[in-house]
């Protein structure tokens, strides 16, 4: 039986005589001459029918730009849509590790093996499994919008498995005692590390916060902001997230190291006299201005934790201390979500779903008391 003779813009296949490769051609809606190379004339069939289905769909199938062409002008477009610290890792993660990779394949040559291998040579190379996750995320949002601007079919990046690094220790560091700092510059930051440790603040939003932001008469405070080192300086911005944008409830002993930390700050504006800079802020440097987070790391907090007996930890890792304790206690993760300022509930139960296995336990020995009137037994020992 003879094949149908395709009509005019239905777009032809063929087989090239000089190496028998099977090939679909098809006339786009800009003018431009589509080819896609198959292996059989079966594999061809299917590839024209998906250039008929993206001419249908009015997209242009952009073939011939290149993939650094299309990442650059991604990035100025996505550039007043993030906040500045946000853009700066977004453009460092294209400048250096997908453009050098990438850059000079075609947008429509990209397929999911090309990502993959570039993460495995990343993870070779000693980039670590988080950092290559985030390269993922931002070229799979860059990919995603790729496809809303109709250059591409489909997001070869969603086709793509990310690395799954291996999860940080996430046990409880109930040592910490960040009053047992003894010198004048630690003291003068107790109050830091235990708001820190107790609500899980971020530490931009610790360097952020202003007085005007705390009520030690209610016991709460609000987080509006955060403070980044960007490359025009410092700079306050608001939370990435709405959720970020939160009350925050202080304990007794968190409001006494507030009020403690009050009292030094006025001490300290005193003796720096003329120099202090009032800025508002609840943790600003020696002389009223806002912290280098830089420093905070560097400098203060190794001092502070090696004085309190901690572990060589980060000081991120005082967020996941309030995290874990309060699901050990059997807090509900909602409550640890709000607390934390995620923005949904399915972040903080995926980040610490090291803990489920012991609510389940604690749940199942609930259900015994709550059913049949036995005693709760004691709660299973948390492995991690």
């Amino acid at each position: 039986m003879t094949a149908r003779r395709r009509g005019k813009g239905e777009g032809s296949i063929y087989r090239r005589a000089s190496d028998g490769r099977w090939v679909a051609a098809l006339i786009m809606q800009d003018g431009r001459r589509v080819v896609r190379r198959a292996s059989s004339r079966k594999d061809a069939a299917a590839k024209l029918e998906l250039l008929l289905k993206a001419r249908a769909d009015g997209q242009t199938l952009a073939a011939h730009q290149s993939t650094a062409a299309f990442l650059t002008e991604w990035l100025a477009v996505v550039k007043n849509t993030v906040a500045p610290g946000t853009f700066e890792r977004y453009e460092q993660y294209i400048r250096v590790h997908a453009i050098p990779a990438l850059g000079r394949i075609r947008l429509g040559r990209l397929t999911p093996q090309h990502f993959q291998r570039l993460y495995q040579d990343k993870l070779a190379a000693g980039l670590s499994p988080t950092t290559v996750s985030h390269l993922h995320t931002v070229l799979h949002g860059a990919f995603a919008e790729a496809v809303r601007w109709g250059l591409v079919p489909r997001n070869v990046v969603a086709l793509v498995r990310p690395t799954q690094g291996a999860r940080r220790d996430r046990r409880p560091h109930r040592r910490a005692s960040p009053s047992a700092a003894g010198r004048r510059r630690r003291q003068s930051v107790e109050a830091l590390f235990v708001l820190a440790l107790k609500t899980g603040m971020r530490r931009g939003e610790l360097l952020a916060l202003r007085w005007d932001d705390v009520d030690l008469d209610k016991g709460m405070l609000q987080v509006h902001g955060t403070l980044r080192r960007t490359r025009e300086g410092l700079t306050f911005g608001t939370p990435k997230t709405a959720a970020s944008r939160r009350k925050v409830v202080l304990s007794p002993t968190s409001m006494a190291a507030v009020r403690r930390h009050q009292v030094r700050q006025d001490e300290e504006r005193r003796t720096a006299g003329d120099l202090w800079q009032d800025f508002g802020l609840v943790f600003p440097n020696t002389v009223g201005r806002p912290m280098e987070p830089r420093d905070l790391l560097s400098d203060v907090y190794p001092a502070a934790s090696q004085a309190a007996g901690l572990p060589p930890v980060t000081f991120h890792a005082l967020r996941h201390t309030a995290a874990t304790l309060l699901l050990a206690e059997g807090e509900h993760p909602k409550v640890v979500q709000e607390l934390l300022g995620h923005a949904q509930v399915s972040i903080t139960l995926d980040r610490y779903s090291h803990m489920t296995p012991r609510l389940m336990s604690n749940a199942a020995a609930l259900m015994d008391r709550l059913l049949d009137g036995e005693e709760p037994s004691s709660p299973t020992p948390d492995s991690g």
